[in-house]
C-alpha cells in the first residue's frame, strides 16, 4: 500500500488514485484541550479498487470516513492533513464547494438506514432529491432514473414502490434504497460504513453481492468500513487495520489474513468464528482469546457436559401459537392476523443451550417473549420449572419470572440511563423482596466480579461503559434472581468480534458454574455453531428443522437451513470473487386472512433427535 504519493503501480503502468489521504489527524475538543482520535492516517484508493478499514468500536475507522466527507461538527472537531480527490484537497474547499462534492463525487452509505432516511417523505422523492440537487434534470426524468436505480438494486415492483415510505420496507430493502441514493449521481467513490452489521445473514449476503456487482458495472472505488473480518475477506482488495486511532497494519487482504504481523491483527482474526470449524464436536467450545498487545493466545479448557439428560426438562413448549390481530375500517373490525409463532414445540434441559435461528420476522424473538409471557400467546402449553405458564395469574406470574430472565440485544436501551448500574443490578432482588438493600448490594457486587467487572463500577452510569461492558451489566442483572433459564435475545449481535468472543465465553462459564439453561436467539450462524448443544431453525413462525448442533450443521436437510448456511461470510480472501447468486426475495409475509387455517405439519426424523419439516 502507498502511504503517500499521487500515483500507484498497476499492471506495469502508473495509475492516479481516485482518493489520496495524507497524514490525516482528527481531534475533538475535550474541555479546554483537544483529543486526537485519528493519527497520521495515510492511504490511496485506486480506480475500481475496494479498500477496507477494520477495527473495533472506538478505533477511529468511522471518524476517518466522516473526516473525508467533512461531516464532523466544525466547532468541536479539527481535521488536519490532506484529502485529495482528483487533485483537489477536500479539506481546503469552501463549504459550498464541498457540498457539491458530497453525493456527487463521493457518496456514503450509513450503518442504520432507518435513521438515514426521512420517515415523512416517500423513498422515491428522497432519491430524486440526490439527483435534482446535483444535476439539471426534469421531474419526469428524475422519476424514471429513480425507478431505474431501484430496479438496479433489485427492489421488486420498483415502479409501484416509488411512493412508499421507509417504514413500509424491511431492513434489507431500506439498505438497498440507501445504496440507490448513494449511486444516483454515479460517484467516483462509495464509502460504506458498516452497511451490513445489523442485517440478517441472508440479507447481508445479498447486499455484499450487490455492492460487488454495481462496482463492476459503474467502475467506482469503494472504501468499506467494518469490524466483520468475514465481510472484509469477501469484498476487499486491500485492508487497513486500525487500533485506538493508529494504523497498525496495511497490505493486500490475502497477506493480512494469511501472514498478518501485528498482534492486534492476529487477535481480530483469531476471534472470528468460522462456520464448520466445530465438526463432529458435540459440546460447545470457548472462543480463543489473544492479548492485543503481545499476540499471545490464552488457552481455554474445553466445556464439560452439564446437560441433565433423561430428567424432566426445565422448559417444555408444546404447540405455542402467538398471533397479533389486525383491525381496519371505520369500526375497527378484525380483518386478519400476523401469525408470528405457529405451533412451535421444543424442550430445554438444565445446563443446555438451544439456539433459535432465522431471519428477522421469522418469529424467534416473539417465541422468547411468549415463553416468558412478556407477550401473551394465543394458545399452546408452556411448562417452566413446574409452572404452567399459560394459566398463571399476575402474582404467580411474577414469582415464575424468578426462574426465567431475559438479556436483550441493546443493553443501553434496556438499562435506565438515570440509574447507576449498581442500582439497576440490585433492583430485581429488592423488588422481589428477597432481602435487604445491604444484601442486594453485596450480591450485586459479587455478580459484577463474576461477569468480569469490578464492584467499584457500580456507582457509574450506563453511558460510562462500552457496549460489551453494558452487556455484562445486563447479564449480572439477569442473574440476580438466580434464574434457571436465560433467554438471550440477540445478546451479542451488535458487539465487536473480540467483545463478542468474551461475552460468549462468559455465558459458557456461567452455564458451567451455575448449570444455567440458555434459549439463545440469534441470526449469527457461526456463533450459534460455537455455543449450542441443539439448534432450531425458524421460518415464517414455524420450526422447520431442529436437532443436535452437529447434526444440523454437518447435515442440513431443509432448503431454508441450507440457504442460511450458504449466506454466512467466510473469512477467506480466496472467496473474494465468488458470488452466491442468492435470491433477493424478501421473507414472505406472515399476515393471514381471518378464515386462514394453518396446514398440519409433519416432521421426519433424519437421525436421533434431528427432525425436519416435510414440505
Amino acid at each position: 500500500m502507498l502511504l503517500s504519493g499521487t500515483s500507484m503501480e498497476q499492471g506495469g503502468g502508473s495509475v492516479t488514485p481516485i482518493l489520496s489521504v495524507k497524514n490525516l489527524n482528527t481531534s475533538f475538543r475535550v474541555g479546554d484541550g483537544w483529543r486526537t482520535v485519528v493519527r497520521n492516517m495515510s492511504f490511496d484508493i485506486a480506480p475500481r479498487e475496494t479498500v477496507a478499514i477494520v477495527g473495533e468500536s472506538g478505533s477511529g475507522k468511522s471518524v476517518t470516513s466522516l473526516s473525508i466527507m467533512r461531516l464532523l461538527p466544525q466547532k468541536t472537531s479539527r481535521i488536519e492533513g490532506q484529502v485529495l480527490l482528483g487533485g483537489r484537497d477536500l479539506l481546503a474547499l469552501p463549504e459550498d464547494e464541498m457540498r457539491k462534492v458530497r453525493g456527487n463525487d463521493i457518496s456514503m452509505i450509513f450503518q442504520e438506514p432507518m435513521t438515514s432516511l426521512n420517515p415523512i417523505f416517500p423513498i422515491g422523492k428522497q432519491i430524486a432529491e440526490a439527483l435534482t440537487v446535483h444535476t439539471n434534470i426534469s421531474r419526469s426524468d428524475a422519476r424514471a432514473e429513480v425507478i431505474r436505480l431501484l430496479e438496479k438494486v433489485r427492489i421488486p415492483n420498483a415502479k409501484s414502490r416509488f411512493d412508499e415510505y421507509p417504514h413500509q420496507f424491511s431492513g434489507g430493502m431500506r439498505q438497498r434504497v440507501m445504496i440507490a441514493m448513494a449511486l444516483a449521481s454515479r460517484p467516483k467513490l462509495l464509502i460504506a460504513d458498516e452497511p451490513t452489521t445489523a442485517l440478517d445473514v441472508t440479507i447481508q449476503g445479498q447486499i455484499l453481492d450487490l455492492i460487488k456487482q454495481l462496482q463492476e458495472e459503474e467502475g467506482m472505488s469503494v472504501l468499506f468500513i467494518t469490524h466483520d473480518m468475514g465481510v472484509v475477506a469477501e469484498v476487499a482488495d486491500r485492508t487497513i487495520v486500525m487500533f485506538r486511532g493508529d494504523v497498525v497494519e496495511t497490505g493486500e487482504t490475502d497477506d493480512i489474513f494469511n501472514r498478518g504481523q501485528h498482534p492486534y491483527t492476529r487477535a481480530l482474526l483469531s476471534a472470528v468464528p468460522r462456520l464448520g470449524s466445530m465438526g463432529e464436536r458435540k459440546l460447545p467450545q470457548r472462543f480463543p482469546l489473544i492479548d492485543v498487545k503481545t499476540g499471545e493466545q490464552t488457552l481455554l479448557e474445553d466445556v464439560t457436559d452439564t446437560v441433565a439428560k433423561g430428567k424432566t426438562p426445565i422448559l417444555d413448549v408444546k404447540d405455542l401459537t402467538t398471533r397479533f390481530d389486525i383491525h381496519s375500517g371505520l369500526f375497527g373490525r378484525k380483518t386478519g392476523a400476523v401469525h408470528a409463532v405457529e405451533k412451535v414445540s421444543f424442550n430445554l434441559f438444565q445446563g443446555e443451550t438451544l439456539s433459535l435461528v432465522g431471519e428477522s420476522g421469522c418469529g424467534k424473538s416473539t417465541t422468547g417473549r411468549s415463553v416468558t409471557r412478556l407477550i401473551n400467546p394465543t394458545s399452546g402449553e408452556v411448562t417452566l420449572d413446574g409452572y404452567e405458564v399459560m394459566k398463571l395469574d399476575q402474582p404467580t406470574l411474577r414469582q415464575m419470572r424468578r426462574s426465567i430472565q431475559m438479556v436483550f440485544q441493546d443493553p443501553f436501551a434496556s438499562l435506565n440511563p438515570r440509574m447507576s448500574v449498581g442500582s439497576a443490578v440490585m433492583e430485581p432482588y429488592v423488588e422481589h423482596g428477597l432481602g435487604s438493600k445491604a444484601q442486594a448490594r453485596e450480591k450485586a457486587a459479587s455478580l459484577m466480579e463474576k461477569v468480569g467487572l469490578s464492584a467499584d463500577m457500580m456507582k457509574r452510569f450506563p453511558h460510562e461503559f462500552s457496549g460489551g461492558q453494558r452487556q455484562r451489566v445486563a447479564i449480572a442483572r439477569a442473574l440476580m434472581l438466580d434464574p434457571k433459564v436465560i433467554v438471550a435475545d440477540e445478546a451479542v449481535s451488535a458487539l465487536d468480534v473480540s467483545i463478542k468472543a468474551q461475552v460468549c465465553n462468559l455465558l459458557l462459564d456461567l452455564q458451567q458454574n451455575l448449570n444455567l439453561a440458555f434459549l439463545f436467539i440469534s441470526h449469527d450462524m457461526a456463533v450459534v455453531e460455537r455455543v449450542s448443544h441443539r439448534v432450531a431453525v425458524m421460518y415464517l413462525g414455524e420450526i422447520v428443522e431442529i436437532g443436535p448442533r452437529a447434526a444440523v450443521f454437518e447435515n442440513p436437510q431443509h432448503p431454508y437451513t441450507k440457504k442460511l448456511m450458504s449466506a454466512v461470510p467466510v473469512p477467506d480472501p480466496a472467496r473474494r470473487n465468488i458470488k452466491r447468486n442468492m435470491s433477493t426475495d424478501e421473507i414472505k409475509s406472515p399476515i393471514r386472512s381471518v378464515d386462514y387455517v394453518p396446514p398440519v405439519r409433519e416432521y421426519r426424523e433424519v437421525s436421533a433427535g434431528h427432525l425436519v419439516q416435510v414440505a
